[in-house]
């Protein structure tokens, strides 16, 4: 196996180190779902994972230095997966990437209105967001505590509109 990769094109490099769609998801559900256990992202994911997949990204990304895993205390056969910086500097891409998507694929209200937000709220959002994803996944101080909640409130409120 060559592991050599294809060019040192930035995008290229990029494509090769995340690997393919999948991860992508893992890292979103993570981000913006807050899913942190196998459990949550196996059930809880709106593409409907297979549990294999799974268990292969989760294992990929962490050997890629994108994810951390460490037992739970609270559940001694249960892991908590964590973000690493260089994951957590993905949210201006994802934000980018949910911008384009809003504007030329067919969305669904719920799951495009974090997308809207994130938008809107630019690079300001973007790092505030980012500091929060510091504060829970590396146990450093964030300066504030709303991007999230901002972000999870909008789509709940979407959810219960479109129910």
């Amino acid at each position: 196996m060559n592991d050599l990769p294809r060019s040192g094109c930035p995008i290229n490099l990029t494509l090769e180190a995340l690997g393919d769609r999948w991860s992508l998801i893992v890292i979103r559900d993570i981000i913006f779902g807050n899913r942190r256990h196998y459990r949550e992202l196996l059930t809880r994911s709106e593409e409907g994972i297979a549990s294999n997949i799974l268990a292969d990204r989760l294992k990929r990304l962490m050997a890629g230095g994108f994810l951390t895993r460490e037992d739970d205390p609270s559940h001694k056969q249960k892991a908590i997966y964590s973000l690493t910086e260089k994951t957590i500097q993905l949210v201006p891409l994802l934000a980018a990437m949910a911008a384009w998507g809003r504007r030329h694929t067919a969305v669904s209200r719920p799951l495009a209105i974090r997308a809207k937000l994130l938008e809107e709220g630019g690079p300001a959002l973007w790092a505030i967001l980012m500091d929060e994803l510091r504060a829970t996944h590396l146990m450093k101080q964030a300066a504030t505590t709303d991007a999230f909640a901002r972000l999870q409130d909008a789509y709940e409120a979407e959810l219960s509109q479109n129910a």
